[in-house]
C-alpha cells in the first residue's frame, strides 16, 4: 500500500513536471503561465477618445466598455490621469454605416453594418515613453434594421463598441 502511494506521488510529480516544461518565465520563449500584461504598471487612465466624426455618442460607449473590459481582463486598476501609471488614449477617426443587403421590392436595407476605426497609444505616464501604438483598429458589427428582426442601429454600435475595447486591451498584452 505505502509503496502505491509513492508511485502516485512519483507519477503526479512527473506529470506536473511535464506540464510545466512547455511553461516559460517569459512568453517570448514560449508559453508563459503569467499574465500576459506587462507587471510593471498597476494602473491606467482612460479618458474619453476624441471623436473626429459626426456621430456622437460613441466616444461615451467606448469609454465605458474600455473601464468594464480593463477591470475584468487585466491587472490593471482604472484610476485618474493624476494617480496612474499610464494612460490609453485616442482618436475615434471614422464611423460609417454600411448598406450590406436591400430588400428588392422596398429598396430598405436589409442588412447594415457599423464600422468604426480608431487611432491610438498607451503612454507610460512616467517615462512619456509609448508602450503600444496602433493606427486604424477597425471594428464592425452587423444588425438587421429591416422586418421582422427590427434591430436598431443601436444594437449595431454596442456590439462593435464592445469588440473595439476587447481589441484595444488585447493590444494591451505583452509583445509575443
Amino acid at each position: 500500500m505505502r509503496s502505491h502511494i509513492i508511485h502516485l506521488l512519483v507519477a503526479a510529480t512527473c506529470a506536473s513536471a511535464a506540464l510545466l516544461a512547455g511553461c516559460s518565465a517569459t512568453s517570448t520563449e514560449g508559453y508563459a503561465a503569467t499574465s500576459p500584461f506587462p507587471t510593471i504598471y498597476r494602473s491606467v487612465s482612460l479618458p474619453l477618445f476624441r471623436n473626429d466624426t459626426m456621430m456622437r455618442g460613441f466616444d461615451r460607449d467606448l469609454a465605458d466598455a474600455l473601464v468594464k473590459q480593463v477591470e475584468q481582463s487585466t491587472p490593471y486598476k482604472v484610476r485618474s490621469e493624476a494617480s496612474a501609471d499610464t494612460i490609453l488614449r485616442g482618436t475615434i477617426t471614422s464611423i460609417d454605416l454600411l448598406e450590406l443587403s436591400k430588400d428588392p421590392n422596398t429598396g430598405l436595407a436589409n442588412e447594415m453594418m457599423v464600422r468604426m476605426r480608431v487611432d491610438f497609444e498607451w503612454v507610460d505616464l512616467k517615462t512619456g515613453k509609448r508602450i503600444v501604438a496602433r493606427e486604424g483598429v477597425e471594428s464592425s458589427a452587423l444588425f438587421v434594421p429591416s422586418y421582422p428582426a427590427r434591430e436598431p442601429l443601436e444594437l449595431g454600435r454596442f456590439a462593435a463598441v464592445e469588440q473595439l475595447a476587447r481589441d484595444l486591451v488585447a493590444a494591451m498584452q505583452s509583445k509575443w
